[in-house]
Protein backbone atom coordinates (compact mmCIF):
# COMPACT_ATOMS: atom_id res chain seq x y z
CA UNK A 1 0.00 0.00 0.00
CA UNK A 2 1.50 3.36 -1.04
CA UNK A 3 1.68 6.41 1.19
CA UNK A 4 -1.29 8.11 -0.46
CA UNK A 5 -3.59 5.10 0.09
CA UNK A 6 -2.39 4.70 3.68
CA UNK A 7 -3.13 8.36 4.37
CA UNK A 8 -6.60 8.02 2.83
CA UNK A 9 -7.44 4.91 4.89
CA UNK A 10 -6.20 6.57 8.07
CA UNK A 11 -8.31 9.61 7.36
CA UNK A 12 -11.46 7.53 6.84
CA UNK A 13 -10.85 5.46 9.99
CA UNK A 14 -10.13 8.47 12.14
CA UNK A 15 -13.14 10.26 10.73
CA UNK A 16 -15.27 7.25 11.59
CA UNK A 17 -13.94 7.29 15.13
CA UNK A 18 -14.72 10.96 15.48
CA UNK A 19 -18.23 10.39 14.15
CA UNK A 20 -18.77 7.40 16.41
CA UNK A 21 -17.50 9.26 19.45
CA UNK A 22 -19.67 12.25 18.66
CA UNK A 23 -22.71 10.06 18.14
CA UNK A 24 -22.16 8.34 21.47
CA UNK A 25 -21.84 11.71 23.17
CA UNK A 26 -25.19 12.80 21.72
CA UNK A 27 -26.83 9.55 22.83
CA UNK A 28 -25.33 9.89 26.32
CA UNK A 29 -26.61 13.45 26.56
CA UNK A 30 -30.06 12.49 25.29
CA UNK A 31 -30.35 9.37 27.50
CA UNK A 32 -28.07 9.88 30.49
CA UNK A 33 -29.59 6.91 32.36
CA UNK A 34 -29.32 4.40 29.50
CA UNK A 35 -28.28 0.99 30.79
CA UNK A 36 -29.26 1.70 34.41
CA UNK A 37 -31.11 -1.16 36.14
CA UNK A 38 -33.69 -0.57 38.87
CA UNK A 39 -35.68 -3.04 40.99
CA UNK A 40 -39.13 -1.90 42.18
CA UNK A 41 -41.15 -3.84 44.77
CA UNK A 42 -44.95 -3.87 44.42
CA UNK A 43 -47.92 -5.62 46.02
CA UNK A 44 -50.84 -6.94 43.97
CA UNK A 45 -51.22 -7.96 40.33
CA UNK A 46 -52.76 -4.65 39.26
CA UNK A 47 -49.82 -2.69 40.67
CA UNK A 48 -47.42 -5.01 38.86
CA UNK A 49 -49.24 -4.40 35.57
CA UNK A 50 -49.07 -0.63 36.09
CA UNK A 51 -45.34 -0.80 36.75
CA UNK A 52 -44.79 -3.04 33.73
CA UNK A 53 -46.20 -0.20 31.62
CA UNK A 54 -43.82 2.24 33.32
CA UNK A 55 -40.97 -0.20 32.66
CA UNK A 56 -41.79 -0.35 28.95
CA UNK A 57 -41.84 3.44 28.67
CA UNK A 58 -38.64 3.78 30.72
CA UNK A 59 -36.78 1.37 28.46
CA UNK A 60 -38.07 2.90 25.24
CA UNK A 61 -37.64 6.56 26.17
CA UNK A 62 -34.71 6.54 28.60
CA UNK A 63 -32.96 3.19 28.22
CA UNK A 64 -33.68 2.39 31.89
CA UNK A 65 -34.30 -1.28 32.71
CA UNK A 66 -36.94 -1.63 35.45
CA UNK A 67 -37.58 -5.01 37.04
CA UNK A 68 -40.78 -5.32 39.09
CA UNK A 69 -40.68 -7.65 42.09
CA UNK A 70 -44.12 -8.85 43.22
CA UNK A 71 -44.80 -9.32 46.94
CA UNK A 72 -47.89 -10.86 48.51
CA UNK A 73 -47.81 -9.04 51.87
CA UNK A 74 -47.17 -5.59 53.30
CA UNK A 75 -44.34 -6.57 55.63
CA UNK A 76 -41.59 -7.66 53.25
CA UNK A 77 -41.20 -4.85 50.66
CA UNK A 78 -39.83 -2.29 53.13
CA UNK A 79 -37.40 -4.81 54.59
CA UNK A 80 -36.19 -5.62 51.07
CA UNK A 81 -35.77 -1.92 50.31
CA UNK A 82 -33.89 -1.23 53.53
CA UNK A 83 -31.45 -4.11 53.01
CA UNK A 84 -30.72 -3.16 49.39
CA UNK A 85 -32.58 -6.01 47.69
CA UNK A 86 -34.79 -3.34 46.07
CA UNK A 87 -34.04 0.16 44.80
CA UNK A 88 -37.62 1.44 45.15
CA UNK A 89 -40.96 0.18 46.33
CA UNK A 90 -44.49 1.30 45.57
CA UNK A 91 -47.29 -0.07 47.73
CA UNK A 92 -47.81 2.04 50.88
CA UNK A 93 -49.13 5.37 52.07
CA UNK A 94 -47.24 7.87 54.19
CA UNK A 95 -48.79 6.79 57.49
CA UNK A 96 -47.71 3.19 56.89
CA UNK A 97 -44.18 4.27 55.96
CA UNK A 98 -43.74 6.50 59.00
CA UNK A 99 -45.03 3.79 61.34
CA UNK A 100 -42.76 1.17 59.75
CA UNK A 101 -39.71 3.44 60.06
CA UNK A 102 -40.45 4.06 63.72
CA UNK A 103 -40.92 0.37 64.52
CA UNK A 104 -37.84 -0.75 62.60
CA UNK A 105 -35.39 2.10 63.15
CA UNK A 106 -35.03 2.80 59.42
CA UNK A 107 -35.09 5.92 57.27
CA UNK A 108 -37.10 5.09 54.16
CA UNK A 109 -38.54 8.17 52.51
CA UNK A 110 -41.06 9.21 49.88
CA UNK A 111 -39.95 10.71 46.57
CA UNK A 112 -43.36 11.02 44.92
CA UNK A 113 -47.08 10.33 45.17
CA UNK A 114 -48.84 7.61 43.18
CA UNK A 115 -52.48 7.21 44.19
CA UNK A 116 -55.08 7.39 46.91
CA UNK A 117 -56.59 3.93 47.33
CA UNK A 118 -59.94 3.15 48.85
CA UNK A 119 -60.22 0.90 51.89
CA UNK A 120 -63.62 -0.65 51.40
CA UNK A 121 -65.94 -2.81 53.50
CA UNK A 122 -67.26 -5.75 51.48
CA UNK A 123 -69.93 -8.23 52.48
CA UNK A 124 -71.28 -11.41 50.91
CA UNK A 125 -74.21 -11.40 53.36
CA UNK A 126 -75.49 -7.82 53.58
CA UNK A 127 -76.38 -5.18 51.00
CA UNK A 128 -75.81 -2.13 53.23
CA UNK A 129 -73.71 -1.15 56.20
CA UNK A 130 -77.02 -0.41 57.97
CA UNK A 131 -77.95 -4.10 57.60
CA UNK A 132 -75.09 -5.32 59.78
CA UNK A 133 -76.73 -7.22 62.67
CA UNK A 134 -75.95 -7.09 66.35
CA UNK A 135 -72.77 -9.05 66.96
CA UNK A 136 -71.66 -8.84 63.30
CA UNK A 137 -68.19 -10.22 62.64
CA UNK A 138 -65.95 -7.67 60.92
CA UNK A 139 -62.43 -8.35 59.59
CA UNK A 140 -59.90 -5.52 59.40
CA UNK A 141 -56.21 -5.51 58.32
CA UNK A 142 -53.87 -6.18 61.23
CA UNK A 143 -51.18 -3.62 60.37
CA UNK A 144 -51.50 -0.52 62.58
CA UNK A 145 -52.13 1.96 59.79
CA UNK A 146 -54.74 0.16 57.70
CA UNK A 147 -56.33 -1.38 60.77
CA UNK A 148 -56.56 2.05 62.36
CA UNK A 149 -57.91 3.45 59.13
CA UNK A 150 -60.67 0.80 59.09
CA UNK A 151 -61.62 1.59 62.68
CA UNK A 152 -61.81 5.30 61.90
CA UNK A 153 -64.05 4.49 58.94
CA UNK A 154 -66.36 2.49 61.21
CA UNK A 155 -66.48 5.44 63.59
CA UNK A 156 -67.38 7.87 60.82
CA UNK A 157 -70.05 5.40 59.65
CA UNK A 158 -71.56 5.72 63.15
CA UNK A 159 -71.00 2.11 64.21
CA UNK A 160 -68.39 2.64 66.94
CA UNK A 161 -66.70 5.41 68.92
CA UNK A 162 -62.94 5.62 69.47
CA UNK A 163 -60.91 7.33 72.16
CA UNK A 164 -59.71 10.62 70.65
CA UNK A 165 -56.30 10.15 72.26
CA UNK A 166 -55.68 7.17 69.96
CA UNK A 167 -55.17 9.61 67.10
CA UNK A 168 -54.64 8.28 63.59
CA UNK A 169 -53.56 4.78 64.69
CA UNK A 170 -56.37 3.44 66.91
CA UNK A 171 -56.56 -0.22 67.90
CA UNK A 172 -59.56 -2.36 68.82
CA UNK A 173 -58.82 -1.71 72.50
CA UNK A 174 -59.36 2.03 71.87
CA UNK A 175 -63.06 1.51 71.07
CA UNK A 176 -65.09 3.29 73.75
CA UNK A 177 -68.59 2.54 72.46
CA UNK A 178 -69.80 -0.36 70.33
CA UNK A 179 -73.62 -0.31 70.38
CA UNK A 180 -73.98 -3.16 67.86
CA UNK A 181 -71.41 -5.30 69.69
CA UNK A 182 -69.40 -5.75 66.52
CA UNK A 183 -66.79 -8.50 66.75
CA UNK A 184 -63.80 -6.85 65.08
CA UNK A 185 -60.90 -9.16 64.25
CA UNK A 186 -57.57 -8.01 62.77
CA UNK A 187 -55.98 -10.40 60.24
CA UNK A 188 -53.10 -10.09 57.80
CA UNK A 189 -54.20 -7.81 54.95
CA UNK A 190 -53.53 -10.58 52.43
CA UNK A 191 -56.13 -12.74 54.22
CA UNK A 192 -58.98 -10.24 54.33
CA UNK A 193 -60.50 -11.22 50.98
CA UNK A 194 -60.05 -14.93 51.71
CA UNK A 195 -61.91 -14.48 55.01
CA UNK A 196 -64.87 -12.65 53.44
CA UNK A 197 -67.24 -15.65 53.01
CA UNK A 198 -66.95 -16.53 56.71
CA UNK A 199 -67.79 -13.12 58.19
CA UNK A 200 -70.38 -10.36 57.93
CA UNK A 201 -67.92 -7.91 56.44
CA UNK A 202 -64.25 -7.34 55.69
CA UNK A 203 -62.23 -4.20 55.02
CA UNK A 204 -60.09 -5.06 51.98
CA UNK A 205 -57.37 -2.93 50.40
CA UNK A 206 -57.77 -2.14 46.71
CA UNK A 207 -54.97 -4.41 45.49
CA UNK A 208 -56.20 -7.48 47.34
CA UNK A 209 -59.80 -6.68 46.39
CA UNK A 210 -58.85 -6.53 42.70
CA UNK A 211 -56.90 -9.78 42.93
CA UNK A 212 -59.98 -11.44 44.46
CA UNK A 213 -62.21 -10.18 41.63
CA UNK A 214 -64.18 -7.80 43.85
CA UNK A 215 -65.75 -4.72 42.29
CA UNK A 216 -65.51 -1.49 44.28
CA UNK A 217 -69.10 -0.67 43.29
CA UNK A 218 -70.21 -3.66 45.36
CA UNK A 219 -68.63 -2.42 48.61
CA UNK A 220 -71.14 -1.53 51.30
CA UNK A 221 -68.89 1.28 52.59
CA UNK A 222 -65.64 2.93 51.53
CA UNK A 223 -63.53 5.30 53.56
CA UNK A 224 -63.53 7.70 50.62
CA UNK A 225 -67.10 8.28 51.81
CA UNK A 226 -65.37 9.91 54.79
CA UNK A 227 -63.42 12.84 53.29
CA UNK A 228 -62.22 13.94 56.74
CA UNK A 229 -59.87 10.93 56.64
CA UNK A 230 -58.16 12.06 53.49
CA UNK A 231 -55.11 14.24 53.32
CA UNK A 232 -51.53 13.59 52.20
CA UNK A 233 -51.10 11.02 54.97
CA UNK A 234 -53.14 8.43 53.06
CA UNK A 235 -51.61 9.08 49.65
CA UNK A 236 -49.58 6.17 48.32
CA UNK A 237 -45.96 6.82 47.47
CA UNK A 238 -42.78 5.65 45.78
CA UNK A 239 -40.24 5.03 48.54
CA UNK A 240 -36.43 4.93 48.61
CA UNK A 241 -33.70 4.66 51.21
CA UNK A 242 -32.99 7.98 52.89
CA UNK A 243 -29.64 8.47 51.16
CA UNK A 244 -31.31 8.18 47.74
CA UNK A 245 -33.98 10.88 47.98
CA UNK A 246 -32.13 13.17 45.57
CA UNK A 247 -30.91 10.50 43.16
CA UNK A 248 -31.74 11.76 39.68
CA UNK A 249 -32.31 8.27 38.25
CA UNK A 250 -35.08 7.59 40.76
CA UNK A 251 -36.63 11.03 40.32
CA UNK A 252 -36.75 10.36 36.58
CA UNK A 253 -38.73 7.19 37.28
CA UNK A 254 -41.20 9.21 39.38
CA UNK A 255 -41.57 11.53 36.39
CA UNK A 256 -42.24 8.57 34.10
CA UNK A 257 -44.87 7.28 36.53
CA UNK A 258 -46.77 10.53 37.02
CA UNK A 259 -48.30 10.75 33.54
CA UNK A 260 -51.84 10.86 32.13
CA UNK A 261 -51.30 7.40 30.64
CA UNK A 262 -50.48 5.87 34.02
CA UNK A 263 -53.43 7.72 35.57
CA UNK A 264 -55.78 6.01 33.11
CA UNK A 265 -54.24 2.61 33.86
CA UNK A 266 -54.56 3.13 37.62
CA UNK A 267 -58.25 3.97 37.40
CA UNK A 268 -59.08 1.22 34.92
CA UNK A 269 -57.20 -1.59 36.65
CA UNK A 270 -58.55 -0.70 40.10
CA UNK A 271 -62.17 -0.45 38.93
CA UNK A 272 -62.13 3.09 40.26
CA UNK A 273 -60.60 2.08 43.58
CA UNK A 274 -57.46 4.13 42.97
CA UNK A 275 -57.29 7.84 42.16
CA UNK A 276 -54.02 9.43 40.96
CA UNK A 277 -52.64 11.59 43.75
CA UNK A 278 -49.73 13.55 42.34
CA UNK A 279 -49.71 17.32 42.06
CA UNK A 280 -50.95 18.55 38.71
CA UNK A 281 -53.17 15.55 37.97
CA UNK A 282 -56.54 16.55 36.60
CA UNK A 283 -59.23 13.95 35.79
CA UNK A 284 -60.29 13.80 32.19
CA UNK A 285 -63.56 15.50 31.35
CA UNK A 286 -66.41 13.04 30.86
Amino acid sequence: MNKFVKALVSSVVLGGLVFSSGFQAVVAQDKPFAGEQVKVGVVGDSAEETWQHVAEVALEQEGIEIETVLFTDYNTPNTALADGSLDLNSFQHIVFLENWNEENGEDLQSIGFTSVNKLSLFSDKHDSIDDLPDGAQIIIPDDPTNGGRALLALEIAGLIEIDDEAGILPEVRDITDNPKNLEITPVDASQTAISLPDVDGAFINVGFANDAGLNQDDAIFSDTDAPELFNDAYKNIIAVRGEDVDKELYLKIVELYQTPEVAEILIEQSNGGSVPAWDGYEPAES
